[in-house]
């Protein structure tokens, strides 16, 4: 499967991921906004996912709890502070086993020429501390694996 690309400089309290995605814009923006899609895509395989909340518009929350066949869960949530369909969506992340470790998310999809569809993400830490816990959380493996289900679903839409 496709990699994304991960841009992660030193000292900075961001990091930047893209990917290209086989599919429309539009379509590429409903799979990623809709509540009935998310837990096809959303985060390992070896979890389910549950939305909890998810209210796509600007102050709109979200929640989502990722479950484990051992019982485990781990949830997520945030605040949408911008929706612009089908281009850019603002919102925070927080992972509740570590509260207060809030990150700001903005996703861009850009309308390729030959119908493909540019999906950039921002995330915008508070520390450097804490963009290098989440990349040694394995996010980028998490992420890729998320992509790697949302091209497939992608595929069949």
């Amino acid at each position: 499967m496709t990699q994304a690309d991960l841009i992660v400089e030193p000292g900075s309290h961001e990091i930047i991921m893209s990917r290209i995605f086989n599919a429309p814009r539009e379509l590429v923006f409903k799979v990623m906004t809709d509540p009935q899609h998310i837990p096809q895509w959303w985060g390992p395989k070896i979890y389910t996912t549950v939305v909890d909340k998810m209210e796509v518009k600007a102050g709109g929350l979200w929640r989502y709890i990722q479950k484990g066949k051992d019982g485990n869960e781990f949830a997520f949530h945030g605040v949408y502070h911008s929706i612009e369909a089908p281009e850019r969506v603002v919102d925070t992340f927080e992972f509740e086993g570590m509260p207060g470790h809030v990150l700001m998310e903005t996703m861009t999809l850009e309308a390729l020429p030959d119908g493909k569809t540019k999906v950039t993400v921002s995330s915008v830490f508070q520390s450097v501390a804490d963009r290098d816990g989440m990349l040694q959380s394995g996010m980028a493996d998490g992420s890729n694996e998320s992509y790697d289900r949302l091209d497939e679903i992608l595929a069949t839409l």
